[in-house]
């Protein structure tokens, strides 16, 4: 059977990069990873890209230290393929930018990079994602050489990544290629916005993102409403991109906070809005209100030839899927990971992401502490499309865009009326029915994901996958 062929739009991020680790963990006749899309969205886009070149340098020692353990060197997937690094979205299409340092760190990854600043490959990677000067001296050409000699695992574009995921699309067959987005979606709708047909070639799209009835992800309200974070003065603003400052700090963590949505969705909720919209038999009836001067995309068609497929993975199914730290720690330190050079990099952002998630809820049994695994149950799914355990419910999900409350939630039809074909012209007013919600030729097509192969079977299998059986 052929691998299932993917593209991953990402803002890594924590568990961003853990869902790369299970990826790249595959079997190739699992997955074949084409590109690396990567976004704004847990931190800067730059900084998601320091922390996939980092990714992929410890991956090529992970591989050289087993292959001197007499250990199979895993991360088979790259023997057949490097993937395309792209670097994509900067900032959202029309919402002020706002990043999730706040848990992830600064950097991304808890803050590593800073902290053990020996551990992060010399910059000297950024050359590769320049043009290459026309006339190079002899010593210009070995230096570049070498850089790229260094960072070999990928193949790094200079194209904006929505460019370099169309160019994909267009080159494989339509229905081959499966786009696993588990950031904001900003690329995505770049894409879609360029070039809708050559877009819709995918076969499916599976996004992490949303709170369909579960509230959004926001720190528990015994946080939320502390003393420490309540004297906190409320900023008008939303954050842009401003250097790492106690205030800036103080300011994003106050101004993350909401109720009702997902993070993902709520850092460009107008792409996400857009993206849901192509599953729609008529994409302009959920489309989000035309924007003016920033973030200005064009309609779609009047008429597309395909709606969208979306598996949408929400913060209902994601946050039950756990890595326990007393796991993690064990399966880390057992005899056989004892100087793995991916086992000690990842313990040094994950133990930090621990303590983060302590400080948030210090109320909780420390004992039972783990990381809700949002961004790799995608890549589970990917793994085993097929699997029966898969549970999907597919429903007229929408993105709320200009709520003053409400930014990114996912607005779902509760009153349980009937939904129906009727008649007269798409745009005719329908008494008692504001948004055409019992219309059947209206509406979004949205699969979410209401059940796993396991919630308990998930962590096991994610770090046997990716750090290798341990007894």
């Amino acid at each position: 059977m052929a691998p299932n062929k993917i593209i991953i739009d990402t803002d890594p991020g924590v568990d961003d990069v853990i869902a790369m680790l299970l990826a790249f963990s595959a079997k190739p006749e699992e997955l074949d990873i084409l590109m690396l899309s990567l976004t704004f969205g847990n931190v800067d886009v730059q900084s998601c890209l320091r922390n996939v070149v980092t990714l992929f340098h410890y991956i090529g020692k992970e591989r050289a230290w087993r292959e001197s353990q007499g250990r199979p060197k895993g991360f088979e997937t790259l023997d057949v393929r490097k993937p395309i690094v792209a670097v994509g979205a900067t900032e959202p299409l029309a919402e002020h930018m706002m990043v999730a340092d706040f848990f992830h760190g600064v950097d991304g990854l808890g803050g590593v990079h800073n902290s053990h600043p020996h551990l992060t490959p010399a910059e000297t990677w950024k050359s590769l994602f320049k043009p290459t000067p026309e006339s190079l001296s002899p010593e210009d050409a070995a230096e570049l050489q070498a850089v790229r000699d260094q960072h070999s695992l990928f193949e790094p574009s200079l194209k904006p990544a929505h460019e370099q995921m169309l160019e994909l699309l267009r080159d494989n067959e339509p229905d081959t290629i499966t786009v696993v987005a588990v950031g904001p979606l900003t690329n995505l709708a770049l894409a879609a916005a360029k070039d809708p047909e050559t877009f819709l070639r995918v076969k499916e799209v599976v996004v992490m993102g949303g709170a369909i009835d579960a509230p959004g992800n926001s720190p528990p309200l015994a946080r939320l409403y502390s003393p420490e974070v309540m004297n906190i003065p409320v900023p008008n603003f939303g954050l842009t991109k401003q250097p790492d400052t106690p205030l800036r700090r103080k300011l994003n963590e106050r101004n993350q906070m909401t109720p009702g949505a997902e993070f993902n969705t709520y850092a460009d909720s107008v792409a996400s809005a857009r993206v849901f919209a192509l599953t729609n038999p008529n994409p302009r009836t959920t489309m989000p209100p035309a924007l003016r001067g920033k973030g200005q995309l064009p309609p779609y068609p009047e008429k597309l030839s395909r709606q969208l497929k979306l598996k949408l993975f929400p913060l209902d199914t994601t946050e039950q899927h756990m890595l326990p730290q007393s796991l993690y720690t064990k399966h880390t330190t057992s005899e056989p990971l004892i100087n793995s050079p991916l086992a000690d990099w990842s313990t040094l952002f994950l133990l930090t992401t621990f303590k983060k998630l302590l400080s948030l809820n210090p109320n909780q049994d420390a004992s039972k502490l783990g990381l809700q695994l949002h961004d790799p149950l995608c890549i589970w799914y990917a793994l085993s499309p097929s699997h029966p355990g898969w549970q999907f419910k597919t429903e007229d999900v929408r993105v709320e865009t200009a709520g003053q409350w409400t930014r990114g939630c996912c607005i779902v039809d509760r009153r349980g009326r009937p939904v129906t074909e009727r008649k007269g012209e798409l745009d005719d007013e329908v008494v008692g029915d504001a948004g055409w919600w019992g219309d059947i030729r209206r509406g979004n097509r949205v699969s979410w994901c209401t059940k796993s192969p396991g919630i308990e079977l998930f962590a096991h299998e994610l770090l046997e996958r990716i750090f290798g059986k341990v007894e």
